[in-house]
């Protein structure tokens, strides 16, 4: 924890942690509850497909824009309406009497994800400084952690009684940081942002991926028709539009001269395969856990405990270890210990039982991840320059999140699982051990990539240690947003 800094910081630190906590459990929870919500709402799988997606996706689109909305207007200001606004779109979450309206209401949870996400580190940031910012960005995520090994097995319980319960756990939670906020949290921005915002960048990346997304999970649930075909079109044509206008604008979303490193470009493609399989894989597992192997609701998110608990406790290790040896010799053994994880996941079945069956798995596939992960985030800052680190970093996360979105629109269909398959023991079964070995095929393609890509670095420095400090846990949904503030000292 910081040992100083003004009397607000601590304010500061206990309403960014608790702002990005809600956003943390609901990445995880939600997973735990969709047998539940699929049963009450009459729902496909393609339905409870887009109750994952529609909020990542949001997410994924906006995510750099919220950061540069925080950097223009007031980071505290933006940081409080996404808040609010995450809290006003669970509480329509909850109140969802179809899966229509639930997954309309994701997609603006995601919105205020976006908003609150980027500002609450970024608040962090200009609230600390020298080794007290890196010991408060280490509390942040450290806590951030506990928060996401919690959400699954609270989720469990909350179910238990009404999966809309799992929603509603985010009004009171969001009440706490909107008051602490408000009362203790000075504003703060970026005077030195470029001027003006690359709306059209945001909204030519929400299209495309929204296109591509929706007619790349028709085409995975066997709707290989016009519109599906249409609208996987529409997606990438629009994802090359937004490339035109990045390299264009004066202010880019994403700033092309990132992409000249070579490094950068095999990171991110090593990030969009590893958060591919792991958002496709933690999918499937709490539901086949529900489904096949009947787990509780309580016993399915337990499942997930063990690799975050694997990751809080060893990430920072791991960052060491590459700073002292490069991320190539991790970022290539990590991959394929996950595909060894993944795989012994194929043993989980109608007989598994947690200790003999899920825990192998959870903390193989854990240990695989912790030496990727952490290397990953110190490569991709280390391939930007120190002015473009924040840019670098926020680019990572989105293409971490863009990997998941693909990989639950296209990898369930590979696997033969659509309709009502997710409530049949014998089909989803089937479907899963396919959807995990492929899966674990990503992994090994990531492990490969990063052999032949991915250089040595450069003998550690003074940063590397704040940026190890800092890294004590990465989310489930993607590596951790590190602005560039938080590597000066």
């Amino acid at each position: 924890m910081p040992s100083s800094g003004p009397p607000s910081a601590r304010w500061v630190l206990l309403a960014t942690v608790l702002g990005s906590g809600i956003v943390m459990i609901d990445g995880t929870v939600v997973n735990v509850a969709l047998p539940h919500i699929g049963a009450d709402l009459g729902s496909g799988f393609g339905g409870l497909q887009w109750v994952v997606n529609a909020y990542t996706l949001s997410l994924a689109s906006l995510i750099l824009l919220g950061g540069s909305f925080g950097d223009h207007f007031g980071r505290r200001r933006v940081f409080l309406i996404g808040v609010a606004w995450f809290a006003l779109a669970s509480v329509a979450c909850g109140l969802s009497p179809n899966t229509e309206w639930l997954i309309a209401a994701r997609a603006l949870q995601g919105v205020g994800g976006a908003l609150l996400t980027p500002g609450s580190l970024a608040l962090i940031s200009a609230s600390f400084q020298g080794a007290d910012r890196a010991a408060a960005i280490g509390a942040w995520s450290g806590l951030g952690g506990i928060a996401g090994a919690i959400g699954p097995f609270l989720g469990g319980f909350l179910v238990e009684w009404s999966w809309r319960a799992v929603f509603w756990l985010n009004v009171p939670l969001a009440a706490v940081v909107i008051v602490v906020t408000m009362l203790h949290v000075p504003e703060s921005r970026d005077d030195a942002a470029p001027p003006g915002l690359d709306i059209g960048g945001a909204v030519l990346a929400a299209v495309g991926l929204g296109t591509l997304t929706y007619g790349l999970t028709r085409l995975g649930n066997g709707d290989a028709d016009v519109t599906a075909t249409a609208t996987v079109a529409a997606g990438v044509l629009s994802l090359a539009a937004f490339v035109v206008v990045e390299r264009r604008s004066s202010h880019p979303l994403i700033p092309p001269r990132l992409f000249s490193d070579n490094v950068f470009r095999v990171a991110n493609v090593i990030t969009l395969l590893i958060y591919g399989a792991l958002g496709a894989a933690f999918l499937l597992l709490v539901l086949q856990l529900q489904t096949v192997a009947g787990f509780s609701p309580v016993a399915a998110g337990t499942a997930l405990l063990p690799f975050t608990l694997v990751m809080l406790v060893f990430s920072a290790r791991a960052g060491a270890l590459a700073a002292r040896i490069g991320p190539r010799i991790p970022m290539t053994v990590g991959p394929l210990l996950s595909a060894a994880g993944l795989l012994l996941m194929t043993r989980i079945g109608p007989d598994a039982t947690w200790l003999g069956d899920v825990l192998p798995a959870a903390l193989t596939f854990g240990a695989g991840m912790v030496l990727v992960v952490a290397p990953l985030t110190t490569a991709v800052l280390d391939a930007a320059p120190r002015s473009m680190a924040g840019a670098a970093s926020g680019v990572n996360n989105a293409v971490a999140r863009v990997g998941g979105l693909l990989a639950v629109a296209v990898l369930p269909g590979l696997a033969g699982i659509s309709g009502a398959d997710y409530a049949d023991p014998a089909a989803f079964d089937a479907g899963f051990h396919v959807a995990v070995s492929i899966s674990a095929g990503l992994m090994v393609v990531a492990a490969i990539i990063a052999a032949a890509g991915i250089r040595r670095n450069r003998t550690p420095t003074t940063e590397d240690r704040f940026r190890i400090d800092e890294c004590r846990h990465c989310a489930i949904s993607g590596p951790p947003l590190n602005p560039s503030e938080a590597r000066e000292s």
